[in-house]
């Protein structure tokens, strides 16, 4: 699912497209166009979630630019003056003609309704959860007129937006008016890593592994982070460090502006909490035996609303196990919190010097944790196993990076991750095993060693 090509700050009137090819969204692109074809029998209802920069609206414009589409992005502006903007361009696009004020989304939304029933196109709501600060009450006018008018009309919907706590609360909350009206959901994810090889491969052909993880870690293949390195020609460990602490950097403010609108109030408390999983506090105890507060609640919705944290168990673990830890799974957020707004106070100052220098001591060690998670998510794509996790015992003993296994083969992979392969030692990867060994009985057991030379 990938993708980076057009501008994020997109009008409603003019998308600017800043790089002309378009990464690997060939699965997303073909479900596109499969909903967009049953839209010219019945209407269909999208709604398209994803993090913010993730390339939701590139994709979603670059699938529709051969059809008829009409777009809108909900800014959090007057009802009416956003009316009077979609009004010219339901002209421009559709080519039809507009008598009288539509000052309400309700009165426009019921037009376009009736306009299609003898017209096919597709519309994309972009920022859909924005309509909370602009009215309310758009989500129930168009339930209404969504329900009474979809089985005449011939409409390609989209409701797009990057806030996920909210659009899935739109969607799937049983208490809002449009539950159960979308007929399909798409969720936008990051660059895989064969993607992220190829945009090196094309922009500096002599990357070498160490860059190659350098501009994972902080990119995590998020569109809009690979094309400002791009951009910048920052494709080298030492130039991306130089270009994300350098004065007037889009970096330093990113994860307040991806976040605070999702935390709201909260905000403190939930950036604190991640401050401390992204410096390698990961469990419940931790993290409230220095906040001193219960973090139950909102550990819970970073999991489950935001999608932000994940819980991670060893392998084979029960589920009501109490032994887990919780791990940030953006890559840029992980970094972002652990050595920008851990230390925001140098930031405040201008003193980024100080941030780099840090970034470059902490650097062996932090890229060697990151270095584990890459390895892990190129085993997931390549869908050789059905589990894939980690393993630790109590008190952190007997710990072991990867542990991949093929239920239907009867293989299990054991794999150790360091950044240097000579560092590596097989007899005790072998030795810290031997407990979880014995729970895989007539298994075949490999063991592995991962290094930087691997990727």
């Amino acid at each position: 699912m990938h993708i980076f090509d057009i501008a994020t700050a997109v009008t409603v009137t003019q998308i600017t497209i800043i790089m002309k090819k378009f990464y690997n969204r060939k699965n997303e692109m073909a479900h596109l166009h499969k909903i967009q074809q049953r839209a010219t029998h019945t209407a269909q209802l999208t709604f398209v979630t994803g993090r913010r920069r993730i390339g939701k609206t590139s994709l979603l414009v670059k699938a529709n630019e051969k059809n008829t589409f009409v777009y809108f992005f909900i800014a959090k502006k007057n009802e009416a003056l956003l009316c009077s903007e979609f009004v010219m361009e339901v002209q421009q696009k559709l080519n039809v003609p507009i008598f009288g004020d539509f000052k309400t989304f309700r009165a426009l939304f019921g037009f376009i309704m009736e306009l299609s029933k003898t017209l096919h196109f597709t519309l994309i709501l972009d920022e859909f959860q924005e309509f909370l600060s602009v009215n309310p009450s758009v989500y129930s006018d168009m339930q209404h007129i969504w329900d009474s008018n979809k089985d005449q009309s011939k409409i390609n919907l989209i409701a797009c937006g990057s806030m996920y706590s909210m659009m899935t609360r739109i969607f799937e909350d049983a208490k809002e008016p449009l539950f159960g009206r979308a007929t399909q959901r798409m969720h936008i994810q990051a660059f895989d890593i064969p993607t992220i090889k190829e945009i090196m491969s094309d922009h500096f052909p002599a990357y070498s592994n160490e860059d190659l993880l350098a501009f994972y870690m902080v990119t995590g293949g998020v569109a809009k982070y690979v094309e400002w390195l791009v951009q910048a020609d920052a494709l080298t460990l030492s130039s991306i460090l130089r270009e994300i602490f350098s004065e007037n950097s889009l970096f330093l403010d990113e994860g307040k502006n991806v976040l605070i609108d999702e935390f709201g109030k909260d905000y403190g408390n939930y950036f604190s909490i991640l401050t401390l999983i992204a410096s390698g506090k990961t469990s419940r105890v931790e993290i409230e035996s220095i906040l001193n507060m219960q973090t139950g609640g909102f550990l819970e919705r970073l999991e489950k609303e935001f999608g932000l944290v994940k819980k991670v168990r060893p392998v084979l673990a029960k589920p009501n196990t109490r032994v887990l830890k919780y791990r940030i799974h953006d890559n840029f957020l992980n970094f972002w919190f652990r050595f920008i707004y851990k230390y925001r106070t140098a930031a405040e100052i201008g003193n980024l010097d100080y941030l780099h220098d840090l970034v470059q001591r902490e650097y062996s060690t932090y890229s060697g944790y990151i270095l584990e998670k890459y390895f892990i998510d190129k085993l997931k794509e390549q869908m050789q196993f059905n589990i894939i996790g980690t393993y630790w015992e109590r008190n952190n003993q007997n710990e072991i990076d990867i542990v991949a296994v093929n239920e239907h083969t009867k293989n299990v992979m054991f794999a150790e991750v360091k950044r240097q392969k000579s560092n590596i030692s097989l007899r005790q990867l072998k030795e810290k095993s031997e407990n979880l060994q014995m729970m895989f009985q007539g298994f075949q057991f490999e063991f592995r060693g991962f290094s930087l030379e691997d990727m």
